[in-house]
């Protein structure tokens, strides 16, 4: 069905909503480019210079990006490329609150975008104030909250002060906020434990809830519509363990969801803190999506550090020339490597076990996002849009797969990600080094090989070079850098998807399947209700895959 066309700000910049990535005249100078790459393995071709100018920085990260497969030229192509795209106008719009999550014509969501103003709470004029005050709101009754907690004013039945927290959500409400949580390690408050429920699997939720003093446990329910499948009947089953048990769960539940939804109920709920529409779950670890169990397990004054962080990244996206502006810069230089160079997949190799999830967020954030194949107006893409997003940290991945990112027939992309401190300050010097330093070491060494390879008489150990890569580094993983480093990534996914000219904010291949695992769940509540009951007539494909799978005799005897 379709709908009108967005009003307002927006149509000032139509010609940026509309255009062809391959009708843009960067595109055929890049095309030009792309037929002699600039090639790393050239006698002087990485030189101390090129690695000392080919590096940009923002909100407390430098961007080494002097090995991959650019030169002055193809920088300014890629220039030309974010100017003809209106890549940061776009982003300035999309913090202003243009309604950006839409298909021009077709039925959508039709929401504004604006993660950015859960974190743009440090100054009084913001571009969206009414968002902004939103947020600052939600902060405050966190802050009450945990004041209470800390206080003792907030305390369970027996008069004991809350020790653990379960988050219970899927998706968005649990990627970003357990990679921020895992990642902060040194920073949890001493005496608190956070754990989390995602996966449908009662399997997980009994290994969750195993050895849990549940009397002295909270749990923190997301769902924006209060409906979600999944975390409903997470919700239930981790409620009927507290009946068990003998406690009251609305003593214990948290709600974090939309106003006005189901869960919004405080006969159920200890307390209710809210998400807006503006926020996609993706998007959304620095909402209350990830702010409730952070506050808790961290404490307040940490997670301002992680938005304060997000909003230094921000504004360093801001800006127009690239060369000051990493996330652009790194979106850019994945778009030469993946449209251009023929790159299919990016590698993202955090040398910080605390990041040990951090790329699975990344996964959703940016293949639910960019894994799109229509434009903005809803038509075809002639053009590759988002890569394959894979990793894990260094230096465990080293000897596993790196074999195939150094000598594999396949081009793999990689973006490192390291600190130039240990977040725990338990380094130890052995043989003139400490840990850091060999761990630093490796990924410095890595990005090198990659890029100038290796010659040798045995082909089994020669090595092509020219696989292009990029260094984030930090001083430290701290919450300030956790946030900024959250919010480079989530620039750099929103950029692309504005210069690709699609809609980065919807989810609809996700939907799909939501919708056809509700359609088999009929069928067991049909065979449970009525043992003649056949779904063959409504769903015979769904009742035949149920069939060949051996599920439904086993229902039968539920």
């Amino acid at each position: 069905m379709k709908q009108p066309a967005g009003t307002g700000e927006q149509h000032g910049a139509e010609s940026y909503f509309s255009h062809d990535f391959n009708t843009m005249s960067a595109w055929g100078e890049l095309e030009q480019l792309a037929r002699a790459p600039y090639d790393l393995t050239a006698p002087g071709a990485l030189s101390p210079a090129r690695i000392q100018s080919y590096r940009t920085h923002g909100a407390g990260f430098d961007l080494l990006y002097a090995t991959q497969r650019v030169d002055d030229a193809v920088l300014s192509a890629l220039q030309r490329l974010a100017e003809e795209s209106g890549a940061v106008a776009q982003f300035l719009l999309m913090k202003k609150g243009a309604v950006l999550n839409r298909i021009e014509g077709y039925a959508s969501e039709e929401r504004q975008v604006l993660h950015t103003a859960c974190r743009d709470i440090f100054r009084p004029v913001t571009p969206a104030p009414e968002a902004s005050a939103l947020a600052k709101a939600e902060l405050e009754k966190l802050a009450d909250f945990l004041a209470a907690l800390d206080s003792g004013a907030i305390v369970n039945a027996a008069g004991e002060p809350f020790t653990d927290l379960i988050q219970i959500g899927i998706g968005g409400s649990d990627l970003g906020p357990r990679a921020l949580y895992l990642a902060l390690a040194a920073y949890r408050i001493a005496g608190r434990r956070v754990h989390f429920i995602s996966n449908v699997d009662p399997d997980d939720a009994a290994a969750t809830l195993a050895g849990l003093d549940l009397a002295r446990t909270l749990v923190n329910v997301v769902s924006k519509s209060g409906s979600t499948l999944e975390t409903m009947t997470n919700e239930e089953l981790v409620r009927k363990a507290f009946g068990e048990a003998g406690l009251e769960p609305s003593r214990h539940f948290l709600a974090v969801t939309g106003k006005g939804s189901p869960m919004d109920n405080p006969a159920r709920y200890l307390r209710s803190f809210y998400m807006f529409d503006s926020i996609g779950g993706r998007y959304s670890a620095t909402s209350m999506v990830g702010a409730v169990m952070l506050g808790f397990g961290l404490g307040y004054a940490q997670l301002m550090e992680i938005l304060r962080g997000a909003h230094a990244m921000d504004l360093a996206a801001e800006e127009p020339d690239i060369l000051r502006n990493p996330p652009l810069l790194l979106a850019l230089l994945g778009i030469w490597n993946h449209n251009f160079l023929g790159c299919e997949t990016l590698a993202i190799l955090p040398y910080s076990q605390a990041l040990v999830r951090f790329t699975a967020h990344l996964q959703q954030c940016d293949m639910e996002s960019n894994g799109k194949s229509v434009t903005r107006q809803g038509k075809p893409l002639a053009w590759k849009s988002g890569p394959i997003i894979w990793g894990e940290p260094g230096t465990n991945g080293q000897h596993a797969f790196y074999q195939l990112i150094h000598q594999g027939t396949a081009i793999v992309p990689a973006e490192f990600i390291g600190f130039r401190r240990s977040q725990h300050g338990c380094d130890l010097l052995i043989e003139q080094t400490t840990s850091q330093e060999k761990l630093v070491a490796n990924l410095l060494a890595q990005a090198l090989a990659l890029a100038t390879g290796q010659p040798h008489e045995n082909p089994n150990r020669s090595f092509a070079g020219n696989r292009p890569s990029a260094v984030l580094l930090a001083d430290r993983l701290t919450p300030y850098a956790m946030g900024a480093l959250l919010a480079l990534y989530e620039a750099k996914v929103v950029f692309q998807g504005f210069i690709w000219n699609i809609n980065s904010f919807d989810q609809e291949g996700v939907q799909l399947g939501k919708k056809l695992a509700v359609r088999l769940l009929a069928h067991y509540a049909g065979l449970r209700q009525n043992p003649g009951y056949s779904g063959e007539e409504a769903d015979a494909l769904g009742w035949a895959l149920l069939g060949a799978a051996g599920m439904l005799a086993e229902s039968k005897t539920r």
